[in-house]
């Protein structure tokens, strides 16, 4: 009764079923020996019909905790010989992609990692930092792979900083499906010519690329000139203010000098007129109003 109640738990299907169970309560572990019938046959990718099995390895895999202990399942894997008279390891469907987990750890360790770095992860799970990163790194390796680019022609390209600012990530992001398509280290014209040729690997071209928005940056607008030949450059809105701003701040620190009204108005200059206070708002219009003899006035009106 017993094994067929972690049978009925786990999902586990004919041929497979549970052998036995154990808990060591010295390391607080579960521990289910998960094997097949006798006799079984199985299939192998790419080849039609059943294979005998030739011989047998031992898997330990790690499972989604049993309460709050460690599970591994002990897994008889039959390996078959193929009618070309070489033998493959048929694995069962539950068994993930790194070697030492089930799917569903897997999982498990993929949910939490959306939401938390990996060092936080790993100590949820107990498991190393280096095999956390090992589970995330093989999923994305496979969802590049499988990566269809061929509808991408609207894109974002920008810059971060990781490392305390010592190095720099170009990513590039689907505006119409708002996802990132693609990161490469850097921040100079040949990350543009990296995303060309991964649009190239992965069923695209850059000439598909209608619209690209982009900071101000010399190196990405060579780069998209050079690579992106279809595309029509649009400079994203919040650098195009960051930079009427710097000019604006400029004039007024110009201008203070010979007109003391200035001092003590840079925020109420810089900040969007809507958040203003009744003070600031007052000299802010008054300001304006002289518009035709204060370069300031007019910097703030360019802006």
């Amino acid at each position: 009764m017993t094994n067929q109640l972690f049978e009925s738990a786990l999902g586990i299907k004919a041929p497979w079923y549970v052998q036995g169970v154990d808990f060591d309560t010295a390391k607080r572990q579960l521990t289910i020996a998960v094997d097949f019938v006798a006799g079984s046959r199985f299939g192998y990718p790419g080849l039609a019909g059943e294979h005998a099995v030739h011989d047998t390895q031992i898997k330990r895999l790690r499972h989604l905790n049993f309460f709050q202990h460690e599970c591994y399942l002990e897994v008889r894997v039959p390996r078959v010989r193929l009618p070309d008279g070489s033998v493959r390891l048929v694995e069962p469907e539950w068994v993930g992609q790194l070697d030492g987990f089930t799917l569903l750890f897997e999982a498990l360790v993929l949910m939490l990692a959306q939401q938390m770095p990996f060092a936080a992860v790993a100590r949820i799970v107990n498991l190393s930092w280096h095999r956390v990163h090992a589970i995330c790194s093989r999923y994305v390796e496979l969802a590049l792979a499988s990566a269809n680019l061929s509808d991408v022609s609207s894109v974002a390209i920008d810059e971060t900083s990781y490392r305390r600012g010592h190095e720099y990530l170009t990513l590039v992001a689907d505006m119409q499906a708002r996802r990132v398509v693609f990161v490469t280290h850097g921040r100079d014209a040949k990350t543009i010519e990296s995303f060309a040729a991964y649009l190239g690997k992965h069923h695209g071209t850059p000439e598909q690329v209608t619209s690209v928005s982009i900071d101000m940056s010399p190196a990405f607008v060579k780069g998209v000139g050079e690579h992106l030949p279809n595309a029509r450059v649009t400079f994203d809105k919040f650098h195009i203010v960051a930079h009427a701003s710097k000019a604006l701040d400029t004039v007024r620190r110009q201008q203070q000098k010979a007109d003391p009204e200035l001092k003590g108005m840079r925020w109420t200059l810089l900040k969007d007129a809507n958040k203003l206070n009744l003070a600031q708002l007052t000299d802010l219009e008054a300001l304006l109003r002289q518009y035709t003899t204060k370069r300031t006035a007019r910097a703030w009106l360019y802006r």
